[in-house]
């Protein structure tokens, strides 16, 4: 599947999002100003100045959002939660190069909040993907205390864990461990 550089940012800007929600309260994420200004930061998101509490809940509430696409069943399903969520950004595809990138589209509309280029945005990224019959590689963790959001950009669409190296190892070296006593028992 070949997906452009905005869109693969816009992607990894959706999951990097969707991974600040904690699976309880104390684990959250996005807690204040500072922490959605890393966030901002971290996924190199342009025209995020001025930010205050009002974005911090709205950011919040657009995640929620698009954790229901995640979620969501089939493509029509996802299809219209993106509808909704993209209509709602008031999405005003422009052309535009920027801090030393080359042409690419916006979708949000100059002077959005940050929600609202998120939503704007991410919610096209996510769309591309729906309209390519690619939705199930929106994906969670299938590790047992994890459920960390990804996109599974795998040729066979065969991913399963957020990251090879920290759920993906560990739950392979668990289950030689449990192979090996089951052997000692065995043999014991």
């Amino acid at each position: 599947m070949l997906i452009n550089h905005d869109t693969r940012c816009a992607l990894d800007a959706v999951v990097g999002l969707l991974n600040t929600a904690g699976s309880d309260p104390l684990a959250e994420g996005l807690t204040d100003v500072e922490a959605l200004r890393r966030f901002v930061a971290e996924h190199d998101i342009s025209g995020a100045h001025d930010l205050g509490d009002r974005d911090v809940a709205e950011v919040r509430a657009v995640r929620d959002r698009f954790a229901k696409v995640f979620a969501a069943g089939d493509a029509r399903s996802a299809a219209g939660l993106l509808n909704e969520l993209v209509a709602e950004a008031g999405t005003t595809p422009r052309l535009t190069d920027h801090d030393g990138y080359d042409w690419h589209i916006h979708y949000f509309a100059p002077g959005a909040s940050l929600a609202q280029h998120l939503a704007a945005d991410c919610g096209m990224a996510l769309a591309f993907l729906v309209v390519a019959g690619e939705q199930e590689r929106l994906r969670r963790c299938e590790a047992p205390d994890c459920g960390r959001a990804f996109v599974d950009l795998s040729r066979n669409r065969s991913r399963r864990y957020c990251s090879s190296r920290t759920c993906g190892n560990r739950l392979h070296v668990a289950a030689y461990r449990a192979r090996r006593r089951e052997a000692d028992v065995s043999t014991g």
